[in-house]
Parts: structure tokens; sequence; C-alpha cells
């Protein structure tokens, strides 16, 4: 058997989406930036995908560009954020994707900002009062605090740091990429500068993303070389990549409340299973369904003489995951956010993380398996 549980890494692509891809490679293939009949025909395929988009996430079709994926839309939204409003503090915390992090730290050394962290405790939630210090205590700044962490699992209230954030007149950017396609995102309310998506984390096609970008907020181009995207991002449309896109997020949507239900039952049940199987096993990160992304469970398993070759012996048994430890003390190997929350630095931790397409019958074969690695309840 093969299973495949590293779903924060990227989906499997839908098929109903691949379709819809396939139809418009067939039928539509003009430069969406051309005025003839076959261009226009090619940017009322963009723009409509546009307004898709917009219309799930309640906002205006002109708040939403399409980007090679999460990454550019971070450092879009960082670089651009930050340089072009003047800012020269930012806030973020040491879990952050690196996406975020390296792009701050880049800009840290630079000297284009000073960088602040706010504290995070051993679950990695991150402590609100600490971010009002920091807010309270330096100039207008750039907070950077992502929705879910793509390690952990822990998800983070951005309703109340929209709010803290607005309340010290502060930019705020929301790496959304975990949760995008996974919970409901309304622009209309929610008090947010900056929020990316990347179409592979919810069964869309790989190297295309969007950036949300609210109207309030001023930046110029990051990519330059034409006038695509209404002039904030040059180059030829991924048009395929965004067909597919707005599909997966429609698809995302209208079967969100049952795939919820359905992913976390395997959460759930993967975590009894462990938890009667395998003494000693501890679980990183917020495990609540209320607190933690249902679609990641990080196991940190007991010391073994196995450790190093974990991630490896599960893959020789056809199960795909990821993970790795915290950082031993004076070497630079090792997950930023295990260090980060105080995970242990000698004990393997594993990242679980779940889709629509896993079954029960691929968790019992998973926790079989790791039964085979570790001394076992009988």
């Amino acid at each position: 058997m093969r299973v495949y549980l590293d779903n924060a890494a990227t989906t499997p692509l839908d098929s109903q989406v691949m379709q819809q891809m396939c139809a418009v490679m067939e039928a539509t293939y003009g430069n969406p930036s051309s005025i003839h009949a076959h261009g226009r025909e090619a940017r009322t395929v963009i723009e409509k995908a546009r307004k898709t988009i917009a219309g799930l996430l309640h906002t205006s079709p002109a708040e939403i560009f399409f980007t090679s994926g999460g990454t550019e839309a971070d450092n879009t939204a960082i670089r651009c954020g930050i340089i072009d409003n003047g800012i020269t503090h930012a806030i973020s915390t040491r879990i952050e994707h690196h996406a975020v992090i390296h792009t701050l730290e880049a800009m840290e050394k630079a000297g284009t900002i000073k960088l602040s962290f706010v504290d995070v405790d051993s679950k990695g939630n991150i402590d609100y009062i600490h971010l009002e210090r920091l807010l309270q205590d330096n100039e207008r700044s750039f907070v950077s605090i992502m929705h879910a962490n793509n390690e952990i699992g822990t998800l983070n209230d951005i309703e109340r740091i929209g709010d803290i954030c607005e309340q010290y007149n502060a930019i705020f950017h929301c790496d959304t990429v975990q949760t995008m396609g996974h919970y409901p995102h309304d622009l209309s309310k929610l008090k947010v500068h900056f929020l990316v998506g990347a179409a592979h984390k919810f069964h869309g096609p790989k190297g295309v993303g969007f950036l949300y970008v609210n109207h309030k907020i001023k930046i110029k181009p990051f990519v330059y070389g034409g006038a695509q995207e209404r002039n904030m991002r040059g180059g030829t449309e991924n048009m395929y990549g965004i067909v597919g896109l707005a599909k997966a997020l429609e698809l995302a949507y209208a079967d969100m409340h049952r795939h919820t239900q359905y992913i976390q039952s395997l959460k759930s049940y993967l975590m009894q299973q462990l938890l009667y199987y395998i003494p000693g096993i501890e679980f990183n990160g917020e495990t609540d369904a209320d607190k933690s992304l249902y679609t990641i469970l990080n196991v940190e398993f007991p010391d073994t003489e196995i450790a190093d070759m974990l991630l490896f012996n599960l893959d020789i048994a056809g199960i795909s995951a990821s993970g790795g430890s915290a950082c031993s003390s004076g070497t630079d190997i090792g997950s930023h956010v295990l260090t980060a929350i105080g995970a242990s630095a000698t004990r393997p931790s594993v990242r679980f993380s779940f889709s629509k397409y896993n079954t029960t019958q691929e968790i019992d074969y998973v926790v079989a398996k790791l039964r085979e690695f570790f001394p076992m309840n009988t």
C-alpha cells in the first residue's frame, strides 16, 4: 500500500480541476494582453476566475492579484508593503514560514527595518499582550503573522490580531496558505491588508496563487516588465493555472463543512491509535479542534535508535510524510518551528497531513507500520 500523508506540502490535483484546465487549454490559447478576439477571450477567462475568487472571499475582484504561488505573494506583500509605505519596523514570530521570516530577516540585514518577534508558547500560541506591547513601543509597524502554522498546525486568532493592528494603525499581512480553501475567509469583515493563497494546497495546480491587497493600501509592482494584473505584476498570466486555482477554491468552499468533519475524524483517529499503541508519544502544537488546523498532526515519537531513519523507513513502507527535530545545541540543522517552541532535540517528530482523499484504512496501515518501529502496548 502507498499512503500519502504530506498534504501540507502539496495536495493531489482534483479531477474536476484538471478537466476544467484541459478544456481551457484546448479551446483558449490567445495572449490575455492582446486586443484581438483570441486575446479578449483569454482575458475573459482570467477575469471570470478573479471574480469567482473575490466572490468566495467577499471582496472586490480589483483586490485580487494572481502570482506564481504563496511565496511570491508573501514576498510582494512584505517588501512592497514595507518599502512603499515607509515602514521601518516589522513584527513577526519565529515560527513563520520561511517565505515570510527569511524575507523579513533579509530586509533587517539590509538595514531597511528593525525586526521584532512576538513571544510564542510551547504549543505555538502567540502572546497577544506582547504583540500589543511591541506595537506600543515602536513607530507604525508592519505585522506579519500566519493564520495556521504549516508544521504544527496551531491556529492564530487573526480576527483579534486584525483588531489590535487597527488600534495601532499597523499594516497586517497574514500568510493564509495553509488555511485557504480549508476555512472560510470573509474579507468584508476581517481587518487585514494582505492575505495570500496557493492553489496546490487545496487540490489545485502548482505554480499559481494570489495576493489580496486591501484597497486602502497602495503598493508598487514587485515584478516589472508589463502591464498585466492592472500594472501590478509584469509577465503573461498563467491562464490555465488561474482557471485551476479558481475551480479548486470553488470546490473547496462548496464542500468545506463535509471535508472538515471527515478530515478531522481521520486526524482524531490517528491520535487515538498512536496514544494507545505507542507509550510516551506526544504531539507538537495544539491538537484541540478549535485551536488546531484539522489537516495537520505533528507527532513527537519516543527516542529510538532509528530516530534519524524514521522518515526513511516510513518511505520504504510506502508512507509519505514529513518531519524533523528541533535544532540541537551548536548546530543549524532541524526545524526552526520545533526549536522555537522548545521541542525535544533528540526525539524524532513527524508531520502527518491529511486530505479528503485519505481513508481510515490508510491510517490503520500507518499505525501498523509504526508499531513495527516502536515498543507497543498489547
